[in-house]
């Protein structure tokens, strides 16, 4: 089976798991677990930040920054189609009782120019605003990179207006790696962000939440009360710091996967629209003369190819270590048969 239907379907590899079987563990809840607090300090020197606290998800990541943030009542600005509005099953309202205020962007970013008319005027009738969150890359649109000046913008106007920045880092550093700018410059203005291990990095659990130290000190609270605390996590940690050493400079090899298939289905004639990818992730839409997404979806898994279908007419593949070169061929065969 070829699996594209996204980076979190990746398998730690022998080696990745030969590393935990000598990782050094303790009880994590009391911060006993060198291995983990290894990861944790190395997170937080790589996004330059003062602590770290290492978690079983990128969702709960966001959801605890959401509520370490803000109070209930108060209101969150993102981008319409990220992942904290349309994959956390409501998580921001059920957790920290708050209003999601979503801006239309372009190709999954906006500016600081749409944060300030987003800005509701001070009012004992509406809802304060406290929070304005960014998806670093922007799933949804394709993986798209955010331009720095324009992360920088959106940064510098919530911190004008007396707001806390937040960025969702689960693809950051496919971003580090495609654009060459450092992690810690991209996360910059922002208050909290965080990175995933559990998708193009290759480890099966984990993500690493970073701010200052009374954020973290707050995100732990929150942490153990909403049942993500863990005992030997340094089993899962080794993991970790096995993809920060060697699976990162390699998702290079994905975006360029991903970039062939791109150029492929633009050539198609029953493609209507390839999105741009920057990174690893191939968004496109069908024409209406084409099958449906989901025939489409149905006729690759025959194939042995998964994909996923994101409406009628449009299709999400992406690409990471464990699909290669061959793999590719042997979906652009199968897409080829139905689509030209």
């Amino acid at each position: 089976m070829h699996d594209f239907y996204s980076d979190t379907k990746t398998k730690p590899s022998r080696a990745m798991r030969e590393a935990a079987l000598d990782a050094i563990v303790g009880d994590e809840q009391k911060d006993e677990d060198p291995t983990t607090r290894e990861l944790c300090d190395r997170v937080a020197a790589l996004l330059d930040k003062e602590a770290a606290v290492f978690l079983p998800s990128g969702t709960m990541c966001n959801e605890i920054a959401v509520r370490v943030h803000t109070k209930p009542g108060d209101e969150v600005i993102c981008e319409r189609s990220c992942h904290l509005i349309n994959f956390e099953t409501g998580g921001p309202a059920a957790i920290s009782g708050v209003m999601m205020q979503p801006i239309d962007g372009e190709r999954g970013t906006f500016t600081g120019a749409q944060v300030r008319q987003a800005l509701r005027p001070a009012s004992r009738y509406m809802p304060e605003c406290r929070l304005v969150c960014v998806e670093q890359t922007a799933n949804m649109s394709g993986g798209t990179v955010w331009p720095l000046d324009r992360i920088d913008d959106v940064a510098k106007t919530a911190k004008d207006a007396g707001l806390a920045t937040h960025m969702d880092g689960a693809r950051l550093l496919n971003a580090v790696v495609q654009s060459g700018i450092d992690a810690s410059r991209w996360v910059e203005g922002y208050d909290s962000c965080w990175i995933d291990f559990s998708k193009g990095l290759g480890a099966p659990v984990g993500a690493v939440l970073a701010g200052s130290a009374a954020f973290i000190d707050r995100a732990w609270r929150i942490k153990q009360q909403i049942g993500g605390a863990m005992r030997q996590s340094g089993i899962l940690a080794a993991m970790c710091l096995y993809a920060l050493d060697y699976n990162v400079e390699r998702l290079a090899d994905d975006h360029a996967l991903a970039a062939r298939i791109a150029e492929m289905l633009d050539g198609f004639r029953k493609v209507d629209r390839v999105l741009p990818a920057d990174t690893n992730i191939v968004i496109f839409d069908l024409c209406e003369t084409a099958l449906s997404a989901a025939e489409v979806v149905a006729s690759l898994e025959k194939d042995g190819i998964q994909a996923g279908a994101f409406g009628d007419r449009r299709i999400r593949l992406v690409t990471h270590l464990d699909v290669d070169e061959a793999a590719g061929d042997a979906l652009c065969g199968s897409l080829s048969g139905l689509l030209l």
